[in-house]
C-alpha cells in the first residue's frame, strides 16, 4: 500500500470507469423481476458470520455488480489498507499517528508495536483495573461518604465518551447486574443534569468523568456541576476520591479537578473518541453489565477484527456493506442512509453510528489535502421501528430521493408479550420487501377496483397509490441481542466506514471541523457575558448575541 499521504484519485482508475459504465447498463433494472428470475438471489447475496446473518439480496447489483465492486476495491489497495490498520501504520495522517481501536479487542499474548512499543501489556493492565474496580462496586466493597454501598453511576462525557457506552449499556440491558444502575450526562443544557440530579443520592453515586483531554467543555461544565451538588448534599472534599473518577489522558488535569490518580484510567492518543467504547471509555458498560460481559463485548469485535482480515472481499461483511455504500453514493447519488433498528434496546444504535460514520468519513479532502473528486460520507439518520413506519417511511417509500436502508433486527426478545415480537420480525420484513416490491399502476387500479369504486375514481386515486419500489435495503440479523453479537455488529460498521475511507482516500481518524466549533465558541461566549463594546466578526453572530443579553434572565 502507498504511505497515507499519497491519495490517488479513485475516479480514474479501470475499476471505476468500469462501474460507471456497469450502472448506465443497469438503468433499467428491477428487483422484483431479479427475484422473480432467479430463486437463488437470497442464497448468492446473503451471508452468516460472526453471529450475524446479512442479507443484501434487495440491492440493485446483479454478480457482475459485485465482482466490479471488488475489483475496485482490490485496485485501490483496500488489503494493504487492512493490514495497515491492524499493524499500527499512521492512517491518521493529519495527526501522523495510528488509529489502534482493534488493539483493545486483541487478546493477551499479541504484540502490537507503536512508536517500537509493545502496547498490549498496557491494553490489558487497564482491563484488569476495570476488572478490580466493577468487582469492588457490584461487591459493595466499594463505599460512599457515608458508608453506603455505590447504587448508581453516572457517565459524564460526550461524543464518543457517550454515545458508544450508552448505546451498549442501553443494547445490554437485560444483562445488567442488580444493584447498579447506570446514567449518562452529556449535554451542557442545566435541564439535563437537573433532571438526571433528581434521582439520585449523593452518598451512593459513583461519577465517572470520561474526556481524554480533560479539556471538553461540556464535559468540564457537567463535572463541575456534579462536584457542586455532591458538595452540597452533604459530602466533603475530604470524600471525594469515594464519589469520583476519570478515564483521561490529562492525568494532571483530572488531579487538579480533585480526583485522586489512583482513580484516573488512561487513554492513549491511538484510540479516537468515537472508536473508545471499547477501553476505559466502557467503563460505565462494565458497570452496568459486569466485567465478564465486557469481555465478551471485545470478544465479538476481535471476531469481526479477524473476518474484517482475513474473508475474501466476496465474502466480507464490512467490505461489501463499504461498496455497497459506494455503489449508492457514488454512482447512483443516494446522499444519506437510514439505520432502523427492530429492537427498543437497539434504539440508540442510530445515533452512536451517525457520529461514527458523520465524523469519519464528512472530509472534502484526501489525506494528501487535495479536494475529493467524489461524494464521501453519507447523511445517517433512522430510528426504532415500528415507530418510523407511521412517519418518515413514507418517505423512503414514495419520495423522490434514493435512500439506502439498515434494517436490524433480532430473531428472538428477552421480553416476550404474546405475539408481540412475531409481528415486530413481520413489520421488519415486509418493510423491506415492500421497499423491493412497491406497487405498480395497475396492481393499484386494480385494487381500487376490488374495493367497488367507479372507473373515474379509479383513475383518480390510482397514482396515489403507486409505489416506486426498486429501493435497496440491507438486512442484518442477530438471533438476540447479545455482548458477543453486539460487539460484532458495532465493529462491523466501524470496519465499513474504514474500508469506505480507504477507497476514498480520506482521513476517517481526525475530525478538525468538529474543533472550529469549539474554538469560535469560546470567542462567543466571552462576548456573550463580556463587555458592551465587544463585537462579532459577523453581523448575524453579533444581532443574536445582543438579543441574548438583552433577554437572558438567570
Amino acid at each position: 500500500m502507498s504511505h497515507p499521504q499519497s491519495s490517488p484519485d479513485v475516479t480514474r482508475l479501470p475499476g471505476w470507469q468500469a462501474l460507471a459504465a456497469h450502472r448506465e447498463q443497469l438503468s433499467e433494472f428491477s428487483l422484483r423481476q431479479a427475484f422473480a428470475d432467479n430463486p437463488q438471489r437470497f442464497a448468492q447475496f446473503s451471508l452468516d458470520d460472526c453471529g450475524l446473518l446479512l442479507d443484501y439480496s434487495k440491492n440493485l447489483i446483479t454478480c457482475e455488480t459485485r465482482d466490479l465492486l471488488v475489483r475496485l476495491a482490490r485496485e485501490c489497495g483496500l488489503a494493504e489498507a487492512i493490514d495497515a490498520l491492524f499493524d499500527g501504520a499512521p492512517l491518521n495522517g493529519s495527526e501522523r499517528r495510528p488509529a489502534l481501536h482493534t488493539a483493545l479487542r486483541r487478546p493477551l499474548g499479541d504484540r502490537v508495536l507503536v512508536d517500537g512499543r509493545d502496547v498490549m501489556p498496557e491494553v490489558h493492565r487497564v482491563l484488569h483495573r476495570m476488572t478490580e474496580l466493577v468487582g469492588k462496586v457490584h461487591n459493595g466493597l466499594w463505599r460512599g461518604y457515608s458508608e453506603k454501598p455505590i447504587t448508581d453511576v453516572v457517565n459524564i462525557g460526550i461524543g464518543g465518551s457517550f454515545l458508544g457506552p450508552q448505546l451498549v449499556s442501553e443494547a445490554l440491558l437485560p444483562f445488567a447486574q442488580r444493584g447498579v444502575r447506570c446514567h449518562y450526562l452529556a449535554n451542557i443544557d442545566g435541564s439535563s443534569f437537573h433532571e438526571l440530579a433528581a434521582k439520585l443520592r449523593a452518598e451512593t453515586t459513583l461519577f465517572i468523568v470520561s474526556s481524554k483531554t480533560f479539556n471538553t467543555l461540556e464535559t468540564l461544565k457537567n463535572a463541575e456541576a456534579a462536584r457542586g451538588w455532591y458538595l452540597a448534599q452533604g459530602g466533603s472534599a475530604a470524600e471525594l476520591h469515594r464519589h469520583f473518577m476519570a478515564v483521561s489522558s490529562n492525568t494532571g488535569a483530572a488531579m487538579a479537578f480533585g480526583i485522586r490518580e489512583e482513580n484516573i484510567l488512561p487513554m492513549w492518543d491511538w484510540v479516537g473518541g468515537r472508536y473508545s467504547l471499547w477501553s476505559a471509555i466502557g467503563l460505565p458498560i462494565a458497570m452496568s453489565i459486569g466485567i465478564s460481559n465486557f469481555k465478551e463485548l471485545l470478544s465479538g469485535a476481535y471476531r469481526m477484527d479477524q473476518h474484517f482480515q482475513s474473508a475474501p472481499f466476496e465474502r466480507n461483511m464490512p467490505v461489501l456493506l463499504a461498496l455497497l455504500g459506494i455503489w449508492y453514493g457514488n454512482f447512483w447519488g443516494a446522499q444519506s442512509q437510514a439505520i432502523l433498528p427492530y429492537d427498543h434496546y437497539l434504539r440508540n444504535i442510530t445515533k452512536h453510528l451517525q457520529q461514527l460514520d458523520m465524523e469519519s468519513n464528512g472530509k472534502h479532502v484526501l489525506q494528501d489535502g487535495r479536494p475529493v473528486p467524489c461524494a464521501t460520507g453519507p447523511v445517517i439518520w433512522g430510528g426504532v421501528g415500528c415507530n418510523g413506519q407511521h412517519a418518515y417511511h413514507q418517505l423512503l417509500h414514495q419520495g423522490t430521493a434514493l435512500i439506502p436502508a439498515d434494517f436490524i433486527v433480532p430473531v428472538s426478545s428477552y421480553n416476550p408479550v404474546a405475539d408481540h415480537h412475531q409481528w415486530l420480525f413481520a413489520n421488519c420484513l415486509s418493510q423491506s420487501q415492500a421497499l423491493m416490491l412497491g406497487k405498480r399502476l395497475e396492481e393499484a387500479q386494480a385494487e381500487l377496483r376490488g374495493q367497488g369504486l367507479d372507473e373515474d375514481e379509479v383513475q383518480r386515486l390510482a397514482p396515489h397509490k403507486v409505489i416506486p419500489g426498486n429501493r435497496p435495503s440491507n438486512t442484518l440479523v442477530l438471533e438476540r441481542v447479545s455482548p458477543r453479537r453486539l460487539g460484532a455488529l458495532i465493529a462491523l460498521y466501524e470496519h465499513k466506514v474504514f474500508a469506505q475511507s480507504a477507497i476514498w482516500g480520506i482521513n476517517a481518524f481526525d475530525q478538525w471541523g468538529v474543533e472550529l466549533g469549539k474554538q469560535l465558541g469560546q470567542g462567543v461566549y466571552s462576548r456573550l457575558v463580556g463587555s458592551e463594546s465587544s463585537t462579532a466578526e459577523d453581523a448575524s453572530t453579533q444581532g443574536l448575541i445582543e438579543f441574548f443579553r438583552g433577554r437572558h434572565r438567570g
